[in-house]
C-alpha cells in the first residue's frame, strides 16, 4: 500500500492540482482526492503524473542488435528491409533462452525509464536452437515473463503463428527457430503461453500471426473465427512493397484487401505498420474499428515508409505507438516523428489537433487509450479508483514544464520533452525508478553486458 502526493495529475477532463492518491496491496487505485496537506505519510512527488505509456509493438531479442546495422556495403545495390532481416535472422540462431531474458530485462527497464508501463511483446522466437521444441513449449516466452516481472512493467504477451517463409513458400533454415507447422500447433503453444502468464500479476495474453505472407491465409481466417475471441488479435500487414506485390501475385489481392475481404474485423484486431495502403483499405480499415500500430522510428529505420495517418484519422481510425526493434525507446520520440512526418508531407501543423486543438493532449489521448486495447485492458479513464495507478511522472521543476500553463502543459511535454524530464514510473502502485534510473540498473546492466559479449554480435 502507498501513499502518493503529486504536484498534479492529467485526467480525462484536464489537469488537477495538488492530488493524492493512495493505493492498496495489488496497486490498485483506492482513493484520488485533493491533498492540502501531508498527513497521511505520502511520498512527496514534485511532478506531473500522466497515463503510463503503452509499448503496443516490441520484438525484445532485436535490442541487442539496435545500432549495429547503420554500416552499408557500398557495393550492394539496396541495403534495405530485407537486408536488414537477414542480420536480424543471424542474432535470432543464436540467443538462449538466458541470454534472451537477459537482454529483455535491459530493454524492459529502459522502457519503464522512459515512462512506459505496459509492453505487448509480439513473440515468435519459439524453438531451440535446431529449431526442435523446448519442453515447455513457451519457454522462450516464459523467459518475457519473467524479465518483466523482474522489471515490474505489465506485460501482454503475444505468441506469434508463423508458418512460412513467404507467400507460398516453405519456411527457410534461418526461420527454424519460428515455425509451428499447424493451427493446432500453434495453439497449443498459445496455452502454453497463456499458462506462464499465470505465474506474474502484471501478464496476459494475446493471439497474434506474424503476417500475410507468414501463414497460409485460410488459417489466418480460421484462426481469426475459431481461436480466442476475448484476447487482441495482433498482425504485421501491408509493411513492405514487394509484401504487397508477392499478395497480388499468390492471392489476386493486397494484404489488408485480403483481411477486410476474408475476417470480421472489430476493434480487438490491432495491424501493426500498415504502411502501404490504398485509400479504400485505409478507410475500410478505419469503419471496421480495427486499430492500426505505429512504431516511427523502426519504420524509419528500415525505410518502410510513412503511414497515411490524416485519411485514416479523418475516417475515425485509431492507432497506438510501438518501439518495434527498439532503435529508439522514448514514447516521445516515437510521437513526435509520427506527427512531424505527417506535417511534412501536408506542409500542416495540425495533425493531432483535430478534437480541441491540443495536439499534445490528442497524441497523449490516442496513444494510452489505444494501446491500452493492444493489451485487452477497455478502461478509458486516465486514472480511476479500482484500476491500477500506472503512471508517468514529468518534473514540475523542469523549466519548460514549471512555466507552462494548464493549456499548454501535455504539448510541452510531448514536444520538448526528453528523458531528463522523466523523473520516475509507477507501476501498480510501485515507484520502480529512482535518479532517472531503474532501481535495479546495476545488476540489469551487468547482466545484459555480459550476454552482449557472449554473443559477440557488437
Amino acid at each position: 500500500m502507498n501513499n502518493y502526493h503529486l504536484k498534479g495529475i492529467l485526467q480525462n477532463d484536464g489537469w488537477h492540482k495538488n492530488v493524492a492518491i493512495s493505493t492498496d496491496k495489488l496497486g490498485e487505485i483506492t482513493s484520488i482526492y485533493p491533498a492540502k496537506n501531508n498527513n497521511n505519510n505520502a511520498i512527496e512527488i514534485n511532478g506531473y503524473a500522466i497515463p503510463g505509456f503503452q509499448n503496443a509493438h516490441s520484438h525484445a531479442f532485436q535490442y541487442a542488435m539496435a545500432g549495429i546495422a547503420e554500416s552499408h556495403d557500398l557495393t550492394n545495390t539496396s541495403d534495405n528491409f530485407w537486408s536488414w532481416r537477414d542480420a536480424m535472422y543471424k542474432l535470432a540462431l543464436n540467443v538462449n533462452p538466458d541470454q534472451m531474458e537477459s537482454i529483455a530485462t535491459m530493454l524492459y527497464s529502459e522502457m519503464v525509464r522512459h515512462g512506459y508501463t505496459n509492453v505487448a511483446e509480439f513473440h515468435y522466437l519459439h524453438h531451440d536452437k535446431n529449431g526442435n521444441e523446448y519442453d515447455n513449449l513457451s519457454e522462450m516466452g516464459s523467459r518475457m515473463i519473467s524479465a518483466a516481472k523482474k522489471v515490474g512493467i505489465n506485460i501482454t504477451l503475444i505468441p506469434i503463428f508463423y508458418q512460412k517463409g513467404g507467400f507460398g513458400k516453405k519456411p527457410i533454415e534461418d526461420q527454424k527457430r519460428f515455425i509451428s507447422k499447424s493451427i493446432d500447433g500453434y495453439l497449443k503453444l498459445l496455452d502454453s503461453s497463456a499458462q506462464d502468464c499465470k505465474y506474474y500479476s502484471g501478464a496476459n495474453i494475446g493471439i497474434g500471426i506474424h503476417s500475410m505472407r507468414g501463414v497460409e491465409p485460410e488459417y489466418i481466417s480460421e484462426i481469426a473465427k475459431s481461436g480466442p475471441q476475448n484476447i487482441p488479435f495482433h498482425i504485421h500487414i501491408s509493411e513492405q512493397l514487394k509484401e504487397i506485390q508477392d499478395s497480388i501475385e499468390y492471392l489476386g489481392k493486397r494484404p489488408v484487401e485480403w483481411l477486410l475481404d476474408n475476417v470480421q474485423l472489430n476493434d480487438r484486431y490491432h495491424l501493426v505498420h500498415a504502411t502501404h495502403l490504398t485509400q479504400s483499405e485505409t478507410i475500410g480499415i478505419a469503419k471496421s474499428s480495427a486499430n492500426v500500430i505505429l512504431c516511427p522510428t523502426t519504420e524509419g529505420n528500415l525505410g518502410d515508409g510513412i503511414f497515411p495517418l490524416i485519411e485514416f484519422q479523418n475516417a475515425g481510425g485509431k492507432w497506438s505507438i510501438g518501439t518495434d526493434s527498439h532503435i529508439g525507446i522514448s514514447p516521445l520520440e516515437e510521437l513526435r516523428l509520427l506527427d512531424y512526418g505527417q506535417r511534412l508531407l501536408t506542409h500542416n501543423r495540425d495533425t493531432f489537433a483535430k478534437t480541441d486543438g491540443d495536439s499534445g493532449r490528442f497524441a497523449i489521448d490516442m496513444s494510452i487509450k489505444t494501446g491500452r486495447k493492444a493489451m485487452n485492458n477497455l478502461s478509458m479513464d486516465y486514472f480511476k479508483i479500482g484500476d491500477p495507478f500506472n503512471a508517468s511522472i514529468i518534473d514540475a521543476d523542469s523549466p519548460l514544464i514549471a512555466t507552462s500553463s494548464d493549456k499548454n502543459r501535455a504539448s510541452t511535454i510531448i514536444y520538448t520533452g526528453d528523458s531528463t524530464q522523466q523523473t520516475g514510473t509507477i507501476v501498480n502502485g510501485n515507484s520502480l525508478t529512482s535518479n532517472g534510473q531503474h532501481k535495479d540498473v546495476e545488476k540489469i546492466k551487468s547482466n545484459f553486458i555480459k550476454t552482449l559479449k557472449e554473443l559477440k554480435n557488437r
